[in-house]
């Protein structure tokens, strides 16, 4: 494993203004066609041009008239309504040890002028929590709640892989799904302890990006979904509840990293990480791993709750899951999925089981519940 000597960037970038009505229900519906808001390219089957993880984001649909996400204008219209328009200078911190030994404290480069600025901005949707009293609320509603409030937020693949030297990246602007996930994840769990300061905030994206919560460079990323889920789970920050919702195994070797190699820019020259890759591959395919097929995934419905974590598994060789979300539980029952979407921003799905049912080469789904550590 690499040590990481770089300095940490982290882009801090607050995609408008937060909506105070929790109890949203989507009422307007609009396809977005897939090609749109992508970096699609041949050489990748339905991902982007650097993929962010294992996944890739691997959203192939049979028929895009099929599936409609709602996306609401007028949510897209009045996010600057609350807060100062969005910022794009980068925020550079000193190594991860420095930055995450010390919580109540954060050294920011002084070149840097706007960093003080960035950091009150995000200081603005903690105080934003507080007046909603979000930790008084479930962990389920807490998710659900700051999940909702990123709906338009553009989708962008390969955030993760954009620089040579594996960095800590943090952005509010833009995502793709795993950092969809991990983003409101860190966000809700910041707010449920009432700990509502920027590093903790960071700490918990390290905690969930890194094996064993360290960031000790590119190999030492979660890039499986699976991966993921073991680390996350052996640390209680989640719980795999696939199997007791009736899941049966995944059986399939994960390689597909090490067998695509060109699409990795980390991996194409560097044989340290490429051997690395492989035995991290080997280690998680001694981890059993459940799914619950397509046609039976709305048997579960009863027994979701909103906030929890969904992985849509493949039939990719290879691969384990190809795209992530959280569970949206309407007030009606209806069960959807809010999740970044390659079709080009945060989104609500159609129905859970509907939706799955549209994407190629989609098997079935994982179900993971983020625990309540309060």
């Amino acid at each position: 494993m690499r040590k990481m000597f770089g300095w940490a960037f982290v882009g801090l970038v607050i995609s408008g203004g937060f909506r105070s009505d929790l109890a949203f229900q989507a009422q307007e519906y609009y396809p977005i066609p897939v090609s749109q808001g992508t970096n699609r390219s041949k050489d990748t089957p339905g991902g982007g041009e650097a993929c962010r993880d294992a996944a890739c984001d691997v959203l192939e649909v049979e028929d895009e008239e099929l599936i409609k996400y709602s996306y609401l204008s007028r949510d897209v219209e009045n996010l600057s309504a609350n807060f100062s328009p969005t910022r794009r200078e980068a925020l550079v911190f000193p190594p991860s040890q420095t930055l995450l030994s010390d919580t109540q404290n954060v050294t920011v480069s002084e070149s840097m002028s706007s960093a003080a600025d960035e950091i009150e901005q995000f200081q603005q949707v903690m105080e934003w929590a507080i007046v909603q009293h979000l930790h008084e609320q479930s962990m389920a509603d807490i998710i659900q709640a700051i999940a909702h409030q990123f709906l338009g937020t553009p989708y962008k693949a390969g955030l993760l892989d954009q620089s040579a030297e594996e960095t800590l990246v943090v952005t509010l602007q833009e995502f793709d799904c795993v950092l969809f996930v991990e983003t409101v994840l860190a966000i809700a769990r910041t707010i449920a302890r009432q700990d509502y300061s920027y590093p903790t905030f960071v700490t918990h994206i390290q905690d969930q990006r890194y094996q064993n919560g360290q960031l000790h460079g590119y190999c030492s990323r979660l890039h499986y979904f699976s991966a993921w889920i073991h680390d996350n789970q052996k640390r209680g920050t989640v719980t795999n509840i696939t199997q007791a919702l009736g899941g049966i195994p995944l059986n399939k070797r994960l390689n597909f990293m090490s067998t695509h190699r060109h699409r990795y820019p980390q991996l194409v020259n560097n044989q340290a990480n490429y051997h690395c890759i492989l035995e991290m591959e080997a280690q998680l395919n001694a981890v059993s791993l459940e799914y619950i097929p397509t046609d039976q995934v709305h048997h579960s419905y009863n027994q979701l709750q909103s906030g929890d974590i969904i992985g849509i598994a493949t039939n990719i060789a290879g691969l384990d899951v190809t795209h992530t979300g959280f569970i949206y539980r309407q007030s009606d029952g209806g069960i959807r999925l809010i999740h970044a979407s390659p079709a080009g921003a945060v989104t609500i799905s159609s129905d859970l089981q509907q939706y799955v049912g549209n994407i190629k080469n989609a098997i079935g789904i994982l179900v993971v519940r983020p625990n309540d550590l309060r």
